[in-house]
């Protein structure tokens, strides 16, 4: 998997990892997962670990493409 962003802002919320909580589904503040796929998806934070695929920047609006997923 590449380390390609659209965006800063993206890069940072997919790769800024909590120092305190281990898991993405734990932390309040950890808003995008990546998978192994390069596909994106923000956190529900529900007590689980659900997110919802995005396929659009929620920042800067660019197509999550694959791209920019690999």
């Amino acid at each position: 998997m590449n380390d390609s962003f659209c965006c800063e802002d993206m890069r940072y919320h997919a790769t800024n990892h909590c120092p305190v909580h281990d898991s993405p589904y734990e932390c309040p503040d950890w808003l995008i997962v990546r998978d192994d796929e390069g596909d994106f998806g923000i956190v529900i934070h529900d007590g689980g670990t659900s997110c919802v695929e995005i396929r659009y920047c929620p920042w800067c609006g660019t197509r999550l493409t694959a791209e920019n997923r690999t």
